[in-house]
């Protein structure tokens, strides 16, 4: 069910059930984050393993505090440059949060969603949200509410209509829990953002990806479409398969001989924003084709081409 008022919204929220947000990113299936019955079904719905924590969401620094929850000084100098915004902090969790929110950890996530209406839903309430991407583990997240309903209409109480996601790549993870800021997730906020705030390089080699995450987005296979994706060019695959049995995702260049029908070009303009902002809609587009293989080339490796390197390098470990 497609959902308009935010005191509808708020009334699911209140009853331990089940709620598809939208946020800047992507959208996300939320519960009540104390309400440990709803978490453990937000983890059935989407067949999600319980050892892969959660993100908290809230409209402020300051409820977080309320719950005990605080950022150490360079994440607080992060947070009041780019929250509300696609950045999410790992630091020390509260005795407030349920176990199975934070999978365990003495860790938790949190982060400022950067989009309006889930805003205005967030101060309404007295609790923060638990919310992952809201579409089942492992694959494609969702762009839009149609996204959602389409594949886990069925199964939740609503989908809040907030319109597409403007940034279109979950938010970038950064951990303060060691001496050290690190980088635990790629995303929708750049490498080179959060270096110029905090004064310091972060490891990009150091990402984890791992079985017991810290964070989400950070298991080996991820965000993977049905259809066998493969990073390269297209001629690298021509032996196994014809040009017609594939569909093609390129940063800004078709290619002359694969249907025009089966490729998408993300930013003609050459601009990876906007990139970004479409990948997974082509992902699932794509995953729809009568294809036998999806082939993505890889993007500049600056910037959000990261994330979005990042991403397809996943979904190619189906």
């Amino acid at each position: 069910m497609i959902i308009t008022e935010l005191t509808v919204a708020k009334g699911i929220l209140d009853q331990g059930k089940l709620l598809a947000i939208p946020t800047e990113t992507v959208y996300g299936l939320a519960a009540n984050a104390f309400d440990g019955s709803a978490i453990a079904q937000i983890y059935a719905v989407k067949n999600r393993p319980q050892f892969n924590p959660l993100i908290l969401h809230s409209n402020s620094l300051e409820r977080f505090q309320s719950w005990g929850i605080h950022l150490p000084k360079e994440a607080l100098k992060l947070a009041q440059t780019y929250s509300p915004g696609p950045i999410t902090f790992v630091v020390p969790k509260s005795n407030r949060i349920p176990d199975i929110v934070t999978a365990g950890h003495s860790t938790v996530a949190i982060r400022i969603p950067n989009h309006e209406l889930t805003l205005a839903l967030l101060q309404m309430l007295n609790y923060p949200l638990a919310a992952p991407s809201a579409n089942l583990s492992g694959t494609v997240s969702p762009t839009t509410a149609q996204h959602v309903a389409q594949q886990l209409g069925h199964l939740i109480e609503g989908v809040l209509e907030g319109g597409p996601c403007q940034i279109g790549l979950e938010s970038t993870i950064v951990s303060f829990v060691n001496e050290k800021p690190q980088l635990l997730r790629l995303g929708g906020l750049s490498v080179e953002a959060i270096e110029s705030v905090l004064g310091l390089n972060l490891n990009l080699n150091a990402i984890i990806n791992n079985e017991n995450p810290q964070a989400p987005g950070m298991l080996s296979k991820h965000y993977a479409p049905a259809i066998k994706l493969r990073i390269g060019k297209p001629q690298d695959f021509s032996n196994a398969y014809s040009f017609a049995e594939m569909a093609y995702i390129a940063f800004n260049e078709p290619h002359p001989q694969i249907p025009l029908s089966q490729q998408f070009i993300l930013s003609p303009k050459g601009n990876l924003v906007e990139a970004a902002q479409k990948l997974f809609a082509a992902l699932k587009q794509a995953d729809q084709l009568p294809v036998k293989i999806i082939v993505a080339a890889l993007f500049p490796n600056e910037h959000l081409g990261r994330a979005i390197n990042d991403r397809l390098s996943r979904a190619a470990r189906n």
